[in-house]
Parts: structure tokens; sequence; C-alpha cells
């Protein structure tokens, strides 16, 4: 297996950090824009190469592909450039895997009713060409989406009959301190993205169990609820905010409804929504003294690296999915499944935050399961699409386990 790994910021990083200590693959080439990050973190590794990219242009990564011989592409950039890293990779004739899928658009006239352009709908539209091919593209197989749709199809096969909800819920009791001490504004994970998510409208799958039903959406951060974390972070609250799991989950499990929810806090929701009010969330080029710039890419760029803030972060990370229904044996079931990363661990044995290794660990492992023909298949497909077990054992065995806590 020949890797091309497309961006080298925080995720990136901590992905060659846990892909070097396993043996399932030949060669990664880590390429990035800024090409000395990229050399930076291939001098981790014999097996690493450093190129630089240009993740905007489909014709840049399929030069790149066929250069090194290709043959999986792990798309680890924002989610702007999913469509012409995917089209570049299916040019090279390399399958494809990323921890998104592609953008969304509102619906123009009720964006919080109807559904527009949803997650992923670019990518689903050329599923049968990529089928056809022979070549998978593998997406939504981070940790959120990702792990927890790997929970989905395990609840699936092996604890319920009838599922009534498939509800992601993420929460975290981290906090950023500043060389005093004090609790300062950092995000632990790409401001891009989040601002993405959080701002557009949340969308909702509502089914009949048994295959029928349809997306709709609703406002931003709607339906608050509590939310009681397991080992130790506690109750959070959390809120509706729009994510791949929903637009993934029903596509292969059976479900009368899905939902992601996101503990983001207070403040954060202020700060998303002063964002907004002010037209800073906009991906849209305005010309300032004589330089274009997008406002939301300031923003980003003003706010610290999320791949640096690991030193001065601590507490711990939980992603999960509360499954209700009918148990195996008839009975009502409410489960949640869950993974919890403390940063403390993650920072001393890889050097890397909890959020970006807790989200880079499930495409090595996925990696590693192709690798081995554990996992095979042609198409445009998420997480549900395949075994769940395997995927769990390993992700065991590679230290990080997973968890079950009956509701």
């Amino acid at each position: 297996m020949r890797i091309l790994l497309v961006g080298a910021g925080g995720v990136g990083a901590a992905f060659t950090a846990i892909a070097a200590r396993r043996d399932f693959f030949e060669t990664i080439v880590i390429a990035d824009y800024d090409e000395a990050k990229a050399q930076r973190t291939a001098a981790t590794d014999g097996r690493y190469v450093a190129a630089r990219i240009d993740a905007s242009d489909a014709a840049s990564v399929t030069a790149l592909c066929r250069e090194h011989r290709i043959t999986h592409v792990m798309n680890a950039v924002d989610p702007v450039f999913d469509m012409p890293v995917f089209e570049g990779a299916f040019e090279a004739g390399a399958d494809y895997l990323d921890m998104a899928m592609s953008l969304s658009k509102p619906h123009p006239e009720a964006p919080y009713e109807q559904c527009g352009v949803k997650l992923g709908d670019e990518q689903f539209a050329v599923a049968d060409t990529w089928e056809r091919a022979g070549r998978l593209a593998l997406v939504g197989i981070g940790v959120e989406p990702g792990l927890s749709d790997v929970f989905a199809r395990y609840a699936a096969d092996h604890l319920f009959s009838e599922i009534d909800e498939l509800g992601t819920r993420d929460g975290a009791n981290l906090v950023v301190t500043d060389d005093d001490g004090h609790e300062v504004f950092a995000p632990s994970f790409s401001m891009w993205t989040t601002i993405e998510e959080c701002l557009n409208p949340p969308v909702i799958w509502a089914g009949d169990g048994k295959g029928g039903g349809d997306w709709h959406t609703t406002a931003p951060f709607s339906e608050p609820e509590v939310f009681d974390f397991p080992e130790g972070i506690g109750p959070v609250e959390c809120v509706n905010v729009e994510h791949e799991e929903v637009l993934l989950m029903p596509r292969w499990v059976d479900c009368k409804r899905a939902t992601f929810k996101y503990g983001l806090g207070d403040e954060f929701i202020n700060i998303l929504k002063v964002l907004h009010t002010l037209g800073l969330d906009s991906t849209e080029k305005i010309r300032v003294k004589g330089v274009e710039v997008s406002p939301r890419d300031v923003v980003a760029a003003v706010l610290p690296d999320p791949a640096t803030v690991g030193p001065r972060m601590k507490g711990k990370t939980c992603a999960g999915l509360w499954v209700t229904g009918k148990g195996k044996d008839g009975q009502p079931r409410s489960t949640y499944l869950y993974h919890v990363v403390d940063n403390e661990e993650t920072m001393r044995d890889y050097g890397h935050q909890c959020v970006v290794w807790q989200t880079a660990i499930n495409p090595v492992v996925a990696l590693e399961l192709l690798a081995r023909g554990t996992w095979s298949g042609a198409g445009v497909l998420g997480p549900e699409a395949f075994d769940a077990v395997p995927f769990l054992d390993l992700l065991t065995e590679y230290g990080s386990p997973w968890g079950i806590q009956e509701m």
C-alpha cells in the first residue's frame, strides 16, 4: 500500500505519528501546500516522503499520485477541498478516504426546514462511476463521522433488533490556558470546519425504521439537551449541528431518527453567532486594502493552530453514539457506545493533542483493514457498509479501547 496523505496539519501529523508504529504500508507521501510543514512531518520516519500539493487542483493530486504510484489517497485537509482531492484520486486510479464529505448548500428558500444540497451529495452522485471502475471512496472515516458510524453498524448487527434513534453525542471537558494559567478561547479542531458545521442548518433524519424516510433541517443550536458523558467528563449541554453521520447512517442502517448533537458551550455558541452577524463566517473573498481575502480564512488564521494547543490543554474528549430502540431480546434498550481520549495521554505517548489524535487514529485503522483485505468494496461507501467488529478489535489493539454504557 502506497498512501498519499494530503494535508500535514494537526490531524495529518497525528495520522503519521500513529501510522509510524504499524507495518501495513510501504510508503506515505506527505503533501501540503506548505512543503516545509510536510518535510518536518516526513522526517519522523524513513518510509515517509514530503511533497508540495495544491489541494484545490485535482490535476495536482493526480500528478502526485502518478509520480509516486499511489494506491490510496488519504484526505486530511478542510472539506472545502474534498471534491478536487476526490476527483484527482479517481483520475489517478487510486482509492480514496476522507474524514468528512463534500460540502452542503442550504435550501435557498427554506433553509431551516428543507435540505438543499446535502453533505456528500456530490460524491454519492458519482458512486456508480466509482463502482464500475472498481475503485473505493470510503467517506466519513474520522471519529465523527467515522467511529460513530462504525458504532451504528455494530449496534444494528449485535445489540438491537429495532432502532428508534441513532444519536451521535460529542462532548468534552477540555480547557486551554495561557502562560499565566488563565483559560483562553482556542478551538481544538479546525476553526474553518467548525464554523461550517455549526452555522449551517443541522440535518435530521426521520424514517420508518424499515429503510423509508427523508432528511429535513432545523435551526442551528436547536433542541438543547444535557447529556451525561462517561469517564469523568460529566453533564454537557449539547445542541443540533450539521454533521455527516446523519447523512450516512440511514443509507445502511434502518432507524426512525438520526441526529448529531455537539457540546459547544455558551461561550462558543455566542462567538459563532457574533461571527455570523458580522459576516466573518463567509468564505466569499472580499478586497481589503488591495488584497482579496476570505473572512473565514482570516478568523482561522488569527486563532491558535489546533496542532499547537496540546501542551496547554487539559481534560478528555468523548465521541459516541446513543442508540435507543429494542434489544435483541425485544425489550426496550438505551445504550451509549463511546470512545474517550485523555489529552495528557496522547501528548505523552504521541506528542499530539487528543482531538486531532482521536480523529486521526480511525483512518489509520481503516487503511490497515483495507491493506489486509478484511475490508473491501467499490463505490462511494460509508463506514456503515463494513463489518464493525474487525475495526473495533483493531482499535483496541492500537491501545485505544472503546466503551459501552447502558443508559
